[in-house]
């Protein structure tokens, strides 16, 4: 289970969780900006009743191209159009590869990921057809695929929207207040509320006719 502490991924956990899984939780320190996320994604894990949780240095920040690795662009406050600047450059395919690797280390049947293609920031490492391709891929790179025991790529959230997401996490007692999605989060955890991601995060505990735990360090 790929678990970055935010929002979809600790529903996506809490779906696992439900079904039955048991699960290991993998969170990457990518060099990002808002490293309050990992601390979350520990207890995201401790209270969904992974049981285990650990956390891989890849510095793919040290490329640049992103404005959540490089401090020298901002955070945009509002989305535009096209690919935002908080893209990061081959992220999921860098996540899932490793978690792919440690799948099979593991015997595991199956990798979640928590990515989303309704209410997100376009980036294409989110798509079906991306998740489609990398379980392609998983069942030609790897020796439990070419065997006839392929890993399967789970996105359980992928075509929901954020209030959907929201509406089945707190069915399942997903605590959200001990979430972290802001791009551009203080040292203690406090979203900026400005943000793409806390716009979407806000709106979607709108439009799901729930409270926003979230803390912010000020909201315009």
């Amino acid at each position: 289970m790929l678990l970055s502490g935010g929002l979809d991924s600790a529903t996506a956990l809490a779906v696992a969780r439900a079904r039955g899984d048991e699960c290991r939780t993998l969170a990457l320190d990518y060099g990002q900006r808002h490293r309050a996320e990992l601390l979350a994604a520990r207890r995201v894990s401790a209270a969904l009743g992974a049981v285990e949780h650990r956390e891989l240095k890849v510095d793919i920040g040290a490329l640049g191209g992103s404005a959540l690795t490089d401090a020298r662009i901002s955070v945009p406050e509002r989305g535009g159009d096209g690919i935002p600047v908080t893209y990061v450059p081959a992220r999921n395919t860098i996540f899932l590869s490793l978690a792919l690797a440690w799948a099979e280390v593991l015997g595991a049947d199956t990798i979640v990921i928590g990515v989303n293609v309704i209410d997100y920031s376009g980036y294409p490492d989110c798509r079906p057809e991306f998740i489609a391709a990398f379980e392609r891929l998983a069942r030609l790179a790897t020796k439990r695929g070419v065997e006839g025991r392929a890993i399967a790529i789970d996105a359980p959230l992928v075509e929901l929207t954020k209030a959907a997401i929201i509406r089945r996490g707190l069915e399942l007692g997903v605590d959200y207040a001990s979430t972290v999605s802001c791009y551009n989060a203080d040292e203690a955890g406090r979203a900026c509320g400005r943000c793409d991601a806390c716009r979407l995060r806000r709106e979607g505990f709108a439009a799901a006719g729930a409270a926003d735990p979230t803390r912010y360090q000020s909201v315009s």
